[in-house]
This record gives C-alpha cells, sequence and structure tokens, in this order.
C-alpha cells in the first residue's frame, strides 16, 4: 500500500541557484544539506542514468519534500523543460491561501506569470484560482487556491460514473 507521497525530484541546471529561488523567493525551508557530488559506479543503474554524476538537495514542501538534483554528467539531452503537452512533461503546484496576495507578493520579488489570476466557477474544478510561472530553468510551476469545493457527493458520483465507463485497458 502506498502510505503518502514521499517528495517530487526535479532536475535543475544549477543547484545553488535552485536553492535561492525555491528558498529565497518562493519561501521552501531547507530540509537536507545540498549533498556532496555523487559519483560512484553504482549510481547510474540505480537511477537510470548511465555515468550518472549528481548532487542534491530536499526542500521541505508541506508535508513532503522537493528534491533538486543537479547532473554533471551525463550532459542533458534537452536545453529546455518540456512544455506541458509532451509525454512526460509534468509541473508543481503550491496551494496557497490567498492567491492574489502571493501572486503579487512574487510578482514584487521579479517572478513573472504566464497570464492573470484563472477562475473556474463550474465543472469539475469548480472553486480552483490558478496560474502559472517558471522557475529559472523554465520549468512550469503553478499557485493554486482553492476558493471552495464542490460537495463531495457530487464529486463521488462523478468518480463512480467514470469507474463504471472507463475504456478497458489493452491487455486488461
Amino acid at each position: 500500500m502506498m502510505k503518502a507521497q514521499s517528495h517530487v525530484g526535479l532536475t535543475v541546471k544549477d543547484l545553488d541557484t535552485s536553492i535561492y529561488f525555491y528558498r529565497d523567493l518562493l519561501g521552501l525551508e531547507i530540509g537536507t544539506e545540498p549533498s556532496p557530488w555523487f559519483d560512484h559506479a553504482g549510481l547510474g543503474p540505480a537511477v537510470g542514468v548511465p555515468g550518472a554524476i549528481l548532487r542534491q538537495v530536499c526542500l521541505r514542501l508541506g508535508e513532503t519534500f522537493m528534491e533538486l538534483l543537479e547532473y554533471s554528467a551525463p550532459p542533458s539531452d534537452t536545453e529546455a523543460p518540456l512544455l506541458s503537452h509532451n509525454l512526460g512533461a509534468s509541473h508543481v503546484a503550491f496551494e496557497v491561501d490567498d492567491i492574489v496576495a502571493k501572486k503579487a507578493e512574487l510578482e514584487s520579488k521579479g517572478i513573472s506569470f504566464y497570464s492573470d489570476i484563472n477562475v473556474v466557477d463550474d465543472g469539475v474544478l469548480a472553486g480552483w484560482r490558478w496560474v502559472y510561472f517558471a522557475d529559472p530553468d523554465g520549468y512550469p510551476l503553478e499557485l493554486v487556491e482553492y476558493a471552495y469545493s464542490r460537495p463531495q457527493e457530487e464529486v463521488d458520483a462523478g468518480i463512480a460514473k467514470y469507474l463504471a465507463n472507463r475504456p478497458t485497458p489493452p491487455n486488461g
């Protein structure tokens, strides 16, 4: 059984620059001191990256961690993070109590946002307030405020309907 999410890992170009951004600008706490460079022979097979040499740090994010990893080898196959529509792309969303105030605070620190705050008041995401921005490497991040929640029985009914009507997986 899965108990909880331990951490989300994110590969960055420069660990120190990213620590500044996530700690000093966004306010995450350092949970473990930055590691030395790991370059032992078993690392590559363990992380699925032949010849891997990396260092990392964990930043506390509520009850979980955000792990930042900087690889010195092998060189990256990409110059920038994948755009959201690409297979394997991801983003991290930070829940906030007041999205208007948090967006203004981050803008005052020089952070640019992709758009104004998006407001959703109908459908499955009713109550969401959200807006995207990027870290120093261009990795997409999101602020989310849950202004209100849909009634749980409505959510449960939607889940039950999906499960009853979902397509059968291939080879399933």
